[in-house]
This record gives C-alpha cells, structure tokens and sequence, in this order.
C-alpha cells in the first residue's frame, strides 16, 4: 500500500548508490544474492532467539533489494537478474514465520502457518496477475521500474518489512502481529482475485 508512495523518496539514493555500485565493477545479481543471505543469516539469528541481530539483518536484506534494482538500471537489466530478485525475496518472506516457528513452536507454530498461508495465497494473486499482464502487454511503472508487473494492494512489500521488524522487536507478540498480517493478507490478496476477475473478463 504505502510502496510506491516511497519510491520517490528512496530511489534517488538507492540510484546514486546503485550508480557508483555498477561503475565498480559489481553487479546486480551478486547484490541480490548478498542480499538473500543476509535474509537466510537473519532466519537463522531469529530461530536462535537473536532477535536484534535478525531485526539488523532484515534490514540489510531489504537495502540489497533495493540497491540491485538501482545496480541493473544503472548498468545492465536481464531477465535472470529480474527472476532472481523476485524468486529470492519470496524465500525471504517465507524463511521469517518459518524463523519464528522453529525458536518457539509451542508458541509460534500455528500463527506462522496462518501467515505463510496467507503469504501464499497473496504471492499466487500477485504472480498469477503478472503472467496474465506479460501475456497481454500490460505494463506499469508505479512501483518504478520492474521485471514483471506489480499489481499493489494492502500488504505489499513495505508493510511487511515493518511487522517483520515488530516481531524482533516485540517477539512476545508474534502470533498477535502474525494473525492480524494474515489477515490483512487474505484481504489484499481476494481483492486483487476480484479485480484481475474483473480486468480479464
């Protein structure tokens, strides 16, 4: 909901950044992959009970995924850099619940399940609408320049890095966050069913 009221606040940094990045030598792909094992060494903090440490390393993760967006513009774009950024960060989004099931399962195990469900089912809403839009040439730049298509809705990329960081903050509440996620989830996730419905029919 709140993504692409911060792209024009991010994306003039991230572009520098990412601009001085790519005359280095480095590039987008291996930003993306350095991103994705700071998301993998962040579940791994959180499942040892590591909280602020996870809560770092979430935050490390996200800056790569901004950075190898602005890395690929300012050099060169390709569709595998454009499938790894979307493929990894959706490991990402899965590793964190799954993170906080294995530190207490007693506790977690079952509003982790809730939110991966509901992780799920808004992924599948999303992806599905992309293939359709590639399908038939539709393109938008409202989230600035993608891959794929980015069809918006209430639980999106920014909301979730925030509860995310609630949880490491807040662990005591994680089924309390995780439910209520879910459900905003479920919400933006039928709502882009019924559009898309709409739009291809």
């Amino acid at each position: 909901m709140f993504d692409a009221r911060l792209r024009p606040l991010i994306d003039p940094p991230l572009d520098a950044a990412g601009g001085r990045l790519a005359r280095a030598g480095v590039s987008a792909d291996a930003v993306t992959l350095a991103g994705f094992a700071c998301g993998l060494c962040a579940a791994a903090s959180i499942a040892c009970g590591a909280m602020l440490a996870g809560a770092l390393l979430i935050l490390a993760n996200r800056l790569a995924d901004g950075l190898d967006g602005a890395v690929a513009r300012a050099g060169a774009r390709t569709d595998r850099g454009g499938y790894l950024d979307i493929v990894l960060d959706f490991f990402f989004y899965g590793a964190i619940p799954f993170a906080f099931a294995v530190q207490n399962g007693a506790d977690n195990a079952l509003a982790a399940a809730a939110l991966l469900l509901a992780f799920y089912m808004n992924g599948a809403s999303f992806l599905g609408f992309s293939v359709m839009a590639a399908k038939r040439g539709i393109t938008t730049d409202v989230q600035g320049a993608k891959s794929l298509y980015y069809l918006g809705g209430l639980a999106e990329g920014a909301e979730t890095i925030a509860v995310f960081l609630a949880m490491c903050l807040f662990p005591q509440w994680f089924a309390v966050l995780a439910y209520g996620f879910a459900a905003i989830c479920v919400v933006s996730a039928v709502s882009r069913v019924v559009l898309v419905a709409r739009m291809l029919s």
